[in-house]
């Protein structure tokens, strides 16, 4: 088990220029990320699964977290918007679940109860998501949760060779190759964003 404190910076080692820009921008960088890593890096760290984390800074009066996201990371890295991944919980029969899609997309409670085989799906109360997943709303990560949630991820992460969905913290997110994703989330592909 990796040991958070001592953890190097979770950021993938052939991005040295980021680590620069990010020590000028953030003087405390290595402690910021260190000594306050996310359930979702830690399980990151822990598993070993190459990854890079991008950050920026959250505007508390932004009015939808994943289109901030988008709007932050995708030109400054070179990144589709369809790549930039939200994470959703669900209210389904028995609990909760959690759908994973693009931010431009919408999703289908129809086809997401029905990948998750179950008879139907609802988004679920604030409160239920933040106490399942450990997570505060806009920085709910599909990683690393509180308790392990069934989950189902859009078949079009597929397409891609890396995929960023949050790291755990609002104006936080981790790319990482899409079967990371599903390997790490034990959960399962299909086609759930709304025709």
């Amino acid at each position: 088990m990796t040991d958070i404190n001592r953890a190097q910076p979770p950021v993938h080692r052939r991005c040295k220029q980021q680590r620069r820009l990010w020590r000028s921008a953030f003087p405390d960088y290595a402690g910021l990320v260190a000594g306050a890593a996310t359930p979702a890096i830690a399980a990151l760290l822990d598993d070993g699964a190459d990854h890079e984390i991008l950050c920026y800074r959250h505007d508390p009066r932004a009015a939808s977290f994943g289109e901030e996201a988008v709007a932050e990371l995708a030109a400054a890295h070179g990144l589709a918007p369809e790549q930039i991944f939200k994470t959703l919980i669900l209210a389904v029969p028995g609990g909760l679940a959690v759908a994973v899609l693009p931010v431009p997309s919408k999703l289908s409670l129809k086809a997401a109860a029905a990948a998750l085989g179950v008879p139907k799906a609802a988004m679920a109360e604030r409160t239920a998501a933040e106490r399942s997943t450990g997570y505060v709303l806009g920085g709910i990560s599909p990683l690393g949760q509180r308790k392990a949630l069934p989950t189902v991820i859009d078949s079009s992460a597929l397409q891609w060779d890396r995929v960023l969905c949050s790291a755990g913290k609002r104006g936080w997110d981790v790319a990482l190759a899409p079967a990371d994703l599903v390997r790490l989330t034990v959960g399962i592909t299909g086609d759930i964003r709304a025709t």
